[in-house]
């Protein structure tokens, strides 16, 4: 994204609203799935909005654009008040994921309509060329798009507090879920991992998925 910035700040201004965008939804996304399995915790903290401030987290939004992956706020939930436990706990961590994927298949079609409407404009504004308004849109959907592949597959991994943790719990016994939940007090432990000892691990698999994402989209 800081190079984007350098590259054509029309496209950055473009592909942060669609990051703010993309952050707001995949939390909404938990906050809804919460709701509507019986837990009011979110909605009666507010986080049943669209409103960014409710759902950014400095840091995490300072983190995606400049490292490639970060967070927003954790949406608060109560399992036990789940009508079904399980099936509450793997629903409402998977929303979000589900949300980014979705959203990253949907600006990546984009560009591949824009590119089919002007294929040298696009062409000439991606490789740094020329500019058209075509090619100013589509470099920010290929960002937006990248963006959420990359949110998607960095809340897959089984880290706590990352969404993959819950998905995992979701499906082990209950005698494992005090051990989840108690691991989770340590997050801060977690995310000082990440960025020391995997960071490196975890930009490989997050390249891994561009590749595979966009090599099936574009070639």
């Amino acid at each position: 994204m800081i190079g984007l910035l350098q590259q054509d700040p029309w496209a950055f201004g473009l592909a942060f609203f669609a990051l703010v965008f993309s952050l707001v939804l995949h939390e909404l996304g938990h906050a809804y799935a919460a709701y509507r399995f019986g837990d009011v915790t979110a909605k009666r903290q507010g986080r049943l909005t669209l409103n960014p401030l409710r759902h950014l987290d400095p840091l995490g939004t300072a983190l995606l654009l400049l490292v490639g992956f970060g967070w927003a706020k954790p949406v608060p939930i109560n399992p036990a008040a789940f009508r079904s436990y399980r099936m509450g706990l793997f629903v409402v961590s998977i929303a979000g994921i589900v949300i980014n994927l979705v959203l990253a298949v949907f600006f990546a079609l984009l560009v591949r309509g824009l590119f089919a409407l002007d294929p040298l404009g696009v062409a000439l504004t991606l490789r740094g060329e020329g500019q058209t308004v075509a090619g100013l849109l589509a470099l920010a959907f290929f960002f937006a798009s990248s963006i959420n592949l990359v949110l998607a597959v960095f809340n897959l991994l089984p880290i706590p507090p990352l969404d993959g943790s819950k998905i995992l719990q979701s499906l082990l016994p209950l005698s494992w879920q005090p051990l989840f939940w108690r691991l989770e007090e340590y997050a801060w432990l977690s995310f000082l991992l990440i960025f020391t000892v995997l960071r490196g691990p975890i930009q490989e698999v997050l390249r891994f998925a561009r590749r595979a994402f966009f090599g099936f989209f574009f070639g």
